[in-house]
């Protein structure tokens, strides 16, 4: 799977709206992964100070991100697949 950055701007004081967001993409994959269509919503990073929200998620594609956003309801900016990076774990 690769990974994809999702970019969406909220306001610096609505972090209820990033935790709703996250629930209902935490939703929407789970039910895109039952159906055969593998997407995961790895972590979510809120920059109130840019009033900017990045969700990294994994999936075999940027289609099925972008279904996983629409289907939870998450008005984005911009989807971008990422480059290869170290990871922690």
């Amino acid at each position: 799977m690769s990974e994809f950055l999702v970019e969406l701007y909220v306001p610096k004081t609505s972090w209820d709206a990033v935790a709703g967001a996250s629930e209902r993409l935490r939703r929407s994959t789970a039910e895109l992964t039952a159906e055969g269509r593998p997407v995961e919503l790895v972590r979510s990073i809120f920059v109130p100070e840019d009033e900017t929200c990045f969700l990294l998620m994994e999936a075999a594609s940027v289609d099925v991100v972008r279904e996983a956003a629409r289907r939870a309801a998450v008005s984005y900016e911009r989807v971008a697949e990422t480059a290869l990076g170290l990871r922690s774990d």
